[in-house]
């Protein structure tokens, strides 16, 4: 059996991609909003309050979660493109975060429109970077410096990774 906390696999560090890797990780990142959108169509509120796994997020968690990181990792992607040496980019508490009354007044609607909007922008953004940019590098206090090949390889695994909760609690309850 597979373990639910990681349903693709867990994320395999890369500090330098090729351009083939990376127009591929971009393409993951633009379709990540439908594929989040079709991952929870059709969920009502019992189900998308369903933990994707014990001690886990729920599925609504999970839907409002993603859009938060992702602008997070977008702010850092400008940071690192705009600053010189190494900027240090501030980390932020997700688990907080994800427990926060907006994850569960706010409609999930709300967060799709907002992960479809965000990776418009930042998918223009990575589409429009030049080789050379994807080594640029940021100090991330928690994991170090890091270059933005890093940051595009895990942010296009964490697209599927998340998705991949919620599709992965559909067929393990029928749904």
């Amino acid at each position: 059996m597979t373990d639910p906390r990681y349903p693709i696999g867990t994320f395999e560090r890369r500090d330098t991609l090729t351009p083939d890797e990376r127009q591929t990780l971009i393409a993951q990142l633009a379709a990540a909003p439908a594929r989040m959108r079709e991952a929870v169509s059709g969920l009502n509120d019992e189900q998308l309050d369903t933990p994707y796994r014990d001690g886990g997020w729920s599925a609504r968690q999970v839907v409002h979660h993603v859009p938060d990181s992702h602008l997070n990792a977008y702010c850092r992607l400008k940071i690192t493109l705009s600053e010189e040496n190494s900027p240090t980019i501030r980390p932020y508490d997700e688990a907080a975060w994800a427990t926060l009354p907006d994850m569960f007044i706010t409609p999930i609607d709300v967060s799709l429109t907002l992960l479809e909007s965000l990776h418009a922008r930042w998918v223009g953004l990575w589409s429009a970077m030049k080789d050379e940019d994807f080594a640029r590098t940021f100090n991330h206090p928690e994991h170090g410096i890091r270059t933005l090949d890093w940051l595009l390889a895990l942010y296009g695994w964490h697209s599927r990774h998340h998705v991949a909760h919620i599709t992965s609690l559909r067929e393990r309850m029928g749904w």
